[in-house]
């Protein structure tokens, strides 16, 4: 029996999807990093990147994926739930920083992903397929609907800005729950604000970013100054060739000894990394490198979210509303227990 799914036209004024733009150049690809980039993952080698990721061409997916089981447990937990169980179940509680911010939630929920490449990265421009994805490993759900959808066949596949999108929710979701508050209160937000969130994630307008999604809805704020960035932080960036991605921030990287003050590149966890779908990556900036290609300096966007205590009250109204897309629900069902073997 054949699966038919809906297709929904989507207008769109930008391209969407993890895009950056940088100068005058022309929008990089999907998901593309920048050179000098390197994934470290549990593997006992590196893996070097080259100067752009190219795009596997995925243009039937949507139309010739064969369903099949979504695998989970006898729970209906994903692998990532049951790595997170006992922190959602308050068994084992995330110990707080000073600030009381998001954090240590944001590091305790990448924890939960493997590495082994079962996570993979799939990003379709030619369908795109908004519809059907929002580049989330699981759908997302918020106020009981889904703000962001998974891939129906099941793959757990995602993309850049999806997946960070994904921590996002799933440690604001952890900390509310440790805190003893409802776990779906961010701020008061509504499902509409979330979803307008996600497009500004997703940079779908000029001036969008993370950094834009927090701030709009008093979650947090920007970070300009590099010193001030904390592994948990939300990145995007740019870089040469054109290019662009969305990442987990981890650190810097000081390759000059003599000069720490000398930031040469970034640590991070994402998504879209060849081969093992996620993992961690160090990348350098384009002026430390000897071809001049990598992170621009200048075109890196930091977002942290503070303390629940420090949230600020927005205005809903003053706030820009995207209409890239329509946040259209699942019509399928995928949660359903593996067969035995």
């Amino acid at each position: 029996m054949k699966l038919i799914l809906p297709i929904f036209a989507i207008t769109a004024i930008f391209l969407t999807g993890c895009k950056h733009i940088v100068c005058s150049d022309p929008l990089p690809l999907p998901g593309a990093i920048a050179s000098d980039t390197t994934v470290v993952t549990n593997a006992p080698t590196t893996i070097s990147l080259s100067s752009r990721e190219k795009e596997k061409d995925p243009g039937l997916r949507r139309s010739t994926y064969t369903p099949r089981v979504y695998p989970v447990d006898e729970r209906g937990f994903s692998p990532v739930d049951a790595s997170l169980a006992k922190a959602y179940a308050r068994e084992e509680i995330v110990t707080n920083d000073d600030e009381g911010s998001l954090n240590p939630f944001v590091l305790k929920v990448i924890s939960g992903y493997p590495l082994d490449g079962t996570y993979q990265y799939h990003c379709s421009w030619k369908p795109r397929e908004y519809d059907l994805y929002n580049g989330v490993t699981q759908d997302q759900w918020f106020k009981g609907m889904v703000v962001a959808k998974a891939y129906p066949d099941g793959s757990r596949c995602s993309y850049c800005c999806g997946f960070t999108f994904e921590v996002f929710v799933r440690a604001m979701k952890l900390r509310n729950i440790q805190s003893g508050i409802e776990q779906d209160d961010f701020n008061g937000m509504t499902f509409n604000d979330l979803f307008n969130a996600l497009q500004f994630w997703y940079i779908e307008g000029k001036g969008d970013s993370e950094a834009r999604a927090v701030t709009s809805y008093g979650l947090g704020r920007s970070i300009t100054n590099f010193a001030e960035a904390r592994p948990g932080d939300f990145l995007s960036y740019s870089s040469t060739p054109s290019g662009g991605h969305a990442v987990i921030f981890l650190g810097w990287l000081h390759d000059d000894a003599k000069d720490t003050n000398k930031i040469s590149g970034l640590k991070y966890f994402s998504s879209n990394l060849s081969g093992n779908g996620l993992g961690y990556v160090q990348a350098h900036f384009s002026d430390c490198t000897k071809n001049g290609h990598g992170v621009l300096r200048n075109y890196v966007n930091l977002a942290h979210v503070g303390a629940i205590k420090d949230y600020k009250s927005f205005n809903r109204a003053e706030i820009i509303q995207r209409n890239a897309y329509a946040p259209t629900q699942p019509t399928r069902m995928v949660y359903l227990p593996e067969p035995a073997k």
